[in-house]
């Protein structure tokens, strides 16, 4: 590919980064069940099957989201993202997706290409999603109905968007917590871990 050739610029970085949130927040849909499954269709992206939703409001959503994310990728002003997962009767907080970003912010469009073969970032970033998909083999079941929440954090000084609004960070009291594993596109990295409430007597 000629990605592969020409390196990692800021705006390829800032892409590979909004595609992969993209394909990371339908699974995480798809995985825990927060929309059934037949809202989702099959597709093949990094040499590997995930779902992505097929609900026109859904989509136009998420799509906003990534723009927006994007642009703020590519200004290097985005600290994480965060799905959170809460139960539609109660309000709780059952799951919080958190996905940390840093960015090297002495990287400007002009600065020269960073060596990294896209192959290789697309491996990395195809683990993530391996471990959100086996996500449900360590998750307690969600037994009620449940919605979620997209939070972004960007540096504080930043303008909040028409139709954003500001927000409680949604913490779980007590939480359990997994680490899942990191990628860097070498201007962009993303550390990712799950936490959620324990179920249970213990």
């Amino acid at each position: 590919m000629t990605s592969t050739l020409k390196g990692i610029t800021l705006k390829g970085s800032a892409e590979l980064v909004a595609d992969f949130f993209s394909f990371g927040i339908n699974s995480i849909l798809y995985q825990r069940g927060i929309y059934p499954p037949e809202k989702f269709t099959r597709v093949s992206q990094y040499d590997m099957s995930l779902q992505v939703t097929s609900d026109p409001d859904l989509k136009k959503y998420l799509d906003s989201v990534v723009s927006q994310l994007k642009e703020w990728l590519l200004n290097c002003t985005v600290q994480k993202l965060v799905l959170v997962v809460t139960c539609l009767e109660t309000d709780e907080v059952l799951e919080r997706w958190q996905f940390d970003i840093e960015c090297d912010k002495s990287v400007t469009e002009c600065s020269a290409p960073r060596e990294k073969p896209i192959q290789a970032i697309q491996g990395e970033i195809r683990s993530v999603l391996r471990q959100i998909t086996a996500s449900v083999t360590f998750l307690p079941l969600l037994e009620t109905p449940c919605g979620f929440n997209l939070l972004i954090y960007t540096d504080k000084d930043l303008a909040i968007p028409e139709k954003w609004e500001e927000s409680s960070p949604y913490h779980i009291r007590e939480p359990e917590e997994v680490r899942l594993r990191s990628f860097t596109t070498t201007i962009h990295k993303v550390c990712s871990l799950v936490t959620y409430k324990k179920t249970g007597p213990f």
